[in-house]
Formats: C-alpha cells, structure tokens, sequence
C-alpha cells in the first residue's frame, strides 16, 4: 500500500513519528536524516549567555569524557546536539549523555536511527529562560523517558536534579546528600564547589582539563627530577665501579709483583743453596783428596820405612 510521503517542515523540523518511519524505505529515511537541520531552528533560538555558560558545559562534557574514556565505558556525549524524537519538536540540551553507543562524530542524535533515547540532559543556566529548564523541560524531558535531568544554575549556585523511576513518565525530584547529587546514570556524584559544577567518583572529584594538564606537568617534572637522579645515581654508581676496578687491578699488579720478588727472592734462596751445596761438594772433594794424599803419603813413608828395614836386615846378614 503507498504512503504519503514525508517531508521536514523548515520552520518546525521534526522527525517522523514511528509508525511513519517503519513504512518508510531505507532511500526514504536516509533522505529525512539528510534534510533534517544540525542547528537551531528560530523557535529553539535562545539569546547567548556569555562565557560562564559555554565554559561550564563544555567543561562537564570534557571531564565526563576524559573520565570514561579512561575506564573503557562507552558514553557518548555531546552539547547542544540537535535531538530528534518521533514526531517531537527537535531540542538541544547543554550536554546529553548516551549510555552504551558508539562514540563517533554525529550532526544530530535522531532516536528512530540510533535505535536508543537520551539517557542523561544537563542544561546549564546563566541568564536564559528559568520556565524553560525548571519547568518545562521537566516534563518534556520526562515524558521522552529521558532517565536523568539535571540543572546547573550557574548565577544562582544552586543544582536540581529528576530522575525517572521505572515505569512513569513524570520525575521525581533526586534529593541531595549534604549538597551531593547522585547520578545512577553516570554512576557518579554532582556537587558545586568554587562556583563550578564538580563530578565525583568514589569521593574523589574528576580532574578537569587544567588540573590534569597540571597534573601532568607535575608528574613529567617529577618524571623529570627522578631521571636526573636516576642518571646521578648511575654515574655515581659506575664511577664506584670503576674506582673499585681500579683498587682489584692495582690490587692484582701488587699481587703480582709480590708473588715476582718471591718467587725472585725464592730463585735467589735456590741459587744460593745450589752454591752452598757446590761450595760444599767442592769442599768434600778437597777434603777426600787431602785424605787420599794423606794415605798415599801415610802408604808411601810405611813402605820406605819397611824397605829401609828390610834392607838394614839385610845388611846385618852380610856382616
């Protein structure tokens, strides 16, 4: 059966209700998400409301990011996206969060596509409308089924926060804690301190752009200062070894030249007992001679003196 087809009002742009959508062709829908404006049209124009304002959203959507990015949650957040309900004039809040999605650059957030509401708003109020996010958005927000709002007044200090039970489309309001906003959405804490909008996690609050930069300042100075002293340390400790190097090898050499004027001192022990030994021997063999002259000279006087008595005998046989 042929549907009418569907075409985006300039003035009041807004997406198809559902049951519209479902008949539509994939060209179809492909070409309303197309003609479908990502900005403001004149009846969601509001008149700016200076820094503070601008500061203070894109500082929540910047720590919140910076938070989930670093714990692996996937959170998609954006400030001021167009949203576009089924059938619902489009709307803009300060900061939405998107629990469980993809985080990829997008024109606008259209739920008949992404196939998910918004699960968190955040509206940050300077000098706008206080019906408009006190009141209306209140109902608005909760007839979406959006499941938190909150309202950061940023000239008064003071926050609100909705939540939605389960099964209703009206808020009830989040009591705070000693000043303490829970957000079961986000799983963390609200509070305002020194006029800002702080998220806490487990107490602690969650580290702002400059604080981290300070943060990482002070970490790499004292990355900085442990590396200098690192490379004292090991120098001092190299100049140790070396110095201790220097002591074993003059230690050795003095080993050495000690075990030399021994085995010196030794070698001249030796030569000398070799030449006591010669003296010795030599005197030994003077002292043998000297014996052997004498009984030569013993053998040769008792011989003269037995052939001078044999002859004197026989020289008194003849008489």
């Amino acid at each position: 059966m042929a549907h009418t087809p569907y075409h985006v009002d300039p003035d009041d742009p807004r997406a198809p209700p559902q049951e519209v959508w479902d008949q539509l062709t994939p060209e179809e829908q492909a070409r309303i998400v197309d003609s479908l404006p990502s900005e403001f049209p004149v009846s969601e124009a509001h008149p700016p409301e200076g820094d503070p304002h601008y500061e203070a959203k894109v500082r929540a959507r910047e720590v919140l990011g910076g938070f989930f990015s670093r714990v692996g949650r996937k959170v998609y957040l954006a400030c001021e996206l167009p949203v576009y309900y089924p059938g619902e004039n489009m709307f803009a809040p300060d900061v939405i969060a998107v629990l469980d999605v993809e985080h990829r650059a997008r024109m606008r957030w259209m739920v008949s596509t992404e196939k998910k509401g918004v699960d968190l708003a955040l509206e940050v109020m300077v000098a706008g409308e206080r019906r408009k996010d006190l009141e209306r958005n209140v109902e608005r927000y909760a007839r979406l089924g959006i499941r938190e709002y909150f309202v950061f007044d940023r000239g008064r200090l003071r926050l609100n926060g909705w939540r939605l039970e389960a099964g209703r489309r009206s808020y009830t309001p989040i009591l705070p804690q000693h000043g303490v906003y829970r957000s079961e959405v986000l799983g963390l804490d609200l509070q305002i301190d020194d006029e800002r909008l702080r998220f806490y996690f487990g107490g602690a609050p969650l580290p702002e752009a400059h604080e981290m930069i300070s943060r990482l300042e002070h970490m790499v100075e004292r990355v900085e200062a442990s590396r200098l002293e690192l490379e004292h340390q090991l120098a001092e400790e190299m100049r140790r070894r070396e110095e201790e190097t220097r002591r074993r090898k003059e230690e050795t050499r003095r080993r050495e030249e000690a075990t030399r004027l021994q085995q010196e001192e030794t070698r001249r022990r030796e030569e000398a007992t070799r030449l006591q030994q010669e003296e010795t021997r030599r005197r030994e063999e003077a002292t043998r001679l000297q014996q052997e002259e004498t009984q030569r000279r013993e053998d040769a006087e008792r011989r003269l003196a037995e052939a001078l008595a044999e002859l004197e005998q026989l020289r008194g046989t003849r008489k």
